[in-house]
């Protein structure tokens, strides 16, 4: 991988943690969980049981697009795992950053609720599951810089399928 930004976006659950962090570990580059780079506030509503609005993630998507500048400023590859369900959040992580690209991790509502119930420690809660998929836009044709892979199969092969994907963006660009 050149010196490429990999967003690992979809709904809670869908595995952008342990996607990412073999992303990052396949092409030997700096893994950051955008969950870590929410606002405190965020972090404290999400907590409280209520899903943020476009207004509590504004800041939020503006520090991404900023961690996705600051590493090509140093010619730096990274992997951030980010929901980005909206294709304006996207277009806000894209703003200013041609070295950015997305790997959408899709699956149904009835897979992501049984991966949600299995988990423990994490501040999102299972009812927040309806909307997230309420607020996802599923990336289009359009969206050049986004492939979608379907988490239906193991996980290493979703892995795979992601190292690949992320290949033919980078190929590309």
């Amino acid at each position: 991988m050149t010196k490429k930004c990999v967003i690992v976006m979809g709904v809670c659950g869908s595995g952008k943690t342990s996607v990412g962090l073999a992303l990052a570990d396949h092409f030997k580059c700096r893994f950051i969980d955008g969950d870590d780079l929410h606002p405190r506030a965020n972090i404290d509503k999400m907590a409280s049981g209520h899903p943020l609005n476009d207004e509590d993630r504004e800041p939020w998507l503006t520090r991404i697009n900023d961690v996705v500048y600051s590493l090509k400023n140093r010619s730096a590859g990274g992997v951030i795992v980010c929901s980005a369900l909206k294709k304006k959040y996207r277009d806000i992580i894209r703003r200013g950053n041609d070295n950015v690209c997305f790997v959408h991790l899709h699956g149904t509502y009835e897979t992501i609720l049984e991966r949600m119930r299995k988990r423990s420690g994490h501040y999102m809660k299972e009812d927040m599951v309806k909307s997230q998929f309420d607020t996802l836009q599923f990336p289009g044709e359009d969206e050049t810089d986004v492939k979608n892979i379907d988490i239906t199969p193991p996980l290493d092969e979703v892995i795979a399928k992601s190292i690949e994907a992320v290949k033919e963006l980078d190929d590309a660009k």
